[in-house]
């Protein structure tokens, strides 16, 4: 059996690596990929004794299926968690950076002082918050946007001040047209719980901080039951709950996350993977599938993967299935970009006592966020300097990325004196830009999706994989991806079993 993986992002080597991986006998994979590597958008370049991340710098361990596959390849033990100080996150507030009030985690307190506290919302705004708490749940059925969630649980405050700035920073998307149950379903499903969300996190949080203290007293370690970081304190400092993002739940790899992508190729036969290789026509014939490439090579294939953006898939089944492809194409995509600067200590006034800020639309400035990235992990800059990466793009500021890389830098360094009073040029930049890299996961997505994959129903041998359907983090591409092989693998056990031997 013969199968082809087309795209070779971690989606796509994930899937070639399960499939290779099964074991199944007579498998031949081969793996292409259109631009002169592979990885996708995950790329770790070193410059000047800095680790600089180019694309994603973290994922969740909360998903088990980037660390399960990193233990089957032997990387595992290079997996490092975000630093135990500063787990908290800043947002820019009439044109100053303030802190997240410790344990407002997303969109939800989970601490009263805190909140009481806090110089980002009016009295008028933590009243309406507060809300929360006695309000009924809202409906089981049906979609709803992540704004139209967030207005009615905790009012329009704490939506343009802290939830848009934070999506935005995660999906690169308008939460007025995001769909809640396709982008943080958890939320959804702490309302139906509990009703209040304030008290499912409250709840939540409280659970996590006895489940670390059983653990550190059944290790019998007093190392790790004196660590506030390991006994429910994931801001290690004191602050028992950090704010803005799960930091306690990231993590990434001691060389960057390139290491899983080199580990994944390592275990692929090197033969059977070609670079330089676009996928320019897909048709089937009977029950195998013809591939070309632009260059004149051509494949032909029992079994196909679609690890690529839904609108390159839907563009190669234009002329198999049209209806996959009217709903391929309907799945938006926002352009982001990704500039990485490092800086003398001494020339960044800011304490650094956070992992970055993020902007919200209302402050009507030119980048999205920035993360202080030798803040977020260790040896991601030589001492005596600062790395930070910034953010620029998203659904809301499409036209920036129109501009060439000289305007965007200009555009950074003014930002970062604003904000951060640096007022010296880089010791060095590297910008990444990645249009329509980042898909919309609209009000109705899950319907699209169920939909889609009725449609893959008609076509044996055919998966699709990647960041458009279950999940935009890299846990989920590799879940995407595998998956698809599974796909694959059934398909293909089906196909024995029902063949003329049988």
């Amino acid at each position: 059996m013969k199968v082809v993986v087309v795209g070779g992002g971690i989606a796509g080597l994930s899937a070639a690596h399960r499939l290779t991986e099964s074991g199944h006998p007579g498998l031949e994979v081969t793996l292409l990929e259109r631009s002169d590597r592979f990885g996708g958008t995950i790329r770790t370049v070193e410059r000047e004794g800095c680790l600089v991340e180019l694309g994603p710098d973290s994922f969740l361990t909360s998903k088990p299926w980037l660390s399960d596959l990193a233990g089957r390849l032997g990387v595992a033990d290079r997996i490092i968690p975000t630093a135990r100080t500063h787990r908290r996150s800043h947002v820019v507030h009439r044109g100053k950076l303030h802190p997240l009030p410790d344990g407002f985690l997303m969109m939800a307190p989970t601490r009263l002082w805190p909140m009481v506290g806090t110089s980002l919302f009016s009295w008028k705004g933590k009243a309406r918050c507060a809300l929360d708490l006695v309000l009924p749940r809202g409906s089981a059925t049906g979609d709803e946007s992540l704004g139209a969630f967030v207005r009615r649980r905790f009012g329009g405050e704490v939506l343009k001040r802290v939830v848009q700035p934070l999506i935005g920073g995660i999906y690169a998307g308008d939460p007025d047209t995001l769909s809640l149950k396709a982008t943080i379903p958890r939320f959804f499903e702490m309302e139906q719980r509990h009703r209040s969300v304030i008290k499912a996190t409250v709840a939540q949080r409280r659970a996590a901080a006895r489940q670390q203290r059983g653990a550190s007293a059944g290790s019998g370690d007093p190392a790790s039951s004196g660590d506030p970081a390991s006994s429910g304190d994931p801001a290690g400092r004191g602050d028992r709950a950090g704010s803005g993002a799960r930091y306690g739940e990231l993590a990434s790899f001691d060389r960057g996350m390139e290491t899983i992508v080199q580990a994944l190729l390592r275990r692929l036969p090197s033969d059977t993977m070609h670079t330089q290789a676009e996928v320019t026509r897909l048709t089937r014939d009977g029950s195998s599938w013809d591939l070309s490439c632009g260059d004149g090579r051509h494949f032909q294939a029992d079994g196909i993967i679609l690890a690529v953006p839904s609108r390159h898939a839907a563009e190669l089944l234009r002329g198999t299935d049209t209806g996959l492809y009217d709903e391929l194409t309907a799945i938006p995509h926002a352009s982001s970009a990704v500039m990485n600067l490092a800086y003398r200590r001494s020339d960044v006034p800011h304490p650094l006592d956070c992992f970055g800020f993020v902007v919200p639309a209302v402050e009507d400035r030119k980048i999205i966020a920035c993360t202080f990235s030798s803040v977020k992990f260790p040896n991601r800059a030589p001492e005596g300097l600062v790395l930070l990466r910034v953010f620029l793009g998203g659904m809301l500021q499409q036209e920036m990325l129109k501009s060439g890389d000289e305007i965007l830098l200009r555009i950074v360094r003014g930002e970062l004196r604003d904000l951060m009073g640096i007022e010296s040029e880089p010791l060095h930049t590297e910008l990444a830009r990645y249009p329509d890299a980042m898909p919309q996961y609209l009000v109705g997505h899950g319907r699209r999706v169920e939909r889609i994959e009725s449609l893959l129903g008609r076509h044996p041998g055919l998966a699709l994989a990647g960041n458009a359907y279950g999940g935009v983090g890299l846990p989920d591409c590799v879940r995407s991806g595998e998956l698809a092989a599974e796909r694959i693998l059934d398909g293909a056990v089906a196909a024995h079993l029902t063949g003329p031997a049988s």
